[in-house]
């Protein structure tokens, strides 16, 4: 696994939203979106709309753009029960997590 795979990224976002959730609080675009998660935009773009489709976030609208790859309007993200479920029953998650945990203990700061 690697710091960009895609298990590895959905994790990420996924454990944020629901922190969010459990929190009530907004989702911020800085703490989970391309930059933040040091992945190109196309990338990013790509996963948030899996994650709608699948049914594991809502509050995702997919904006087509002539002669450009479409784009994302975030309004009112949030994780879905079934988002909850994927995020604790799925074993690419545990493995992302786990791999999450042996980076930060490897490099600190991250």
């Amino acid at each position: 696994m690697a710091k960009d795979d895609y298990f590895v990224i959905v994790y990420r976002i996924l454990s944020y939203l629901y922190d969010c959730f459990r929190g009530g609080d907004e989702p911020d675009i800085d703490l989970f979106g391309p930059e933040a998660l040091k992945i190109n935009n196309g990338y990013w773009t790509n996963i948030m709309e899996s994650l709608s489709n699948e049914g594991y976030v809502t509050g995702v609208t997919i904006v087509p753009r002539m002669g450009t790859a479409p784009g994302i309007k975030l309004m009112n993200l949030k994780i879905t029960q079934r988002g909850i479920e994927y995020l604790e029953d799925n074993s690419k998650m545990a493995k992302a997590k786990d791999f999450l945990k042996t980076i930060k203990e490897t490099i600190p700061g991250l």
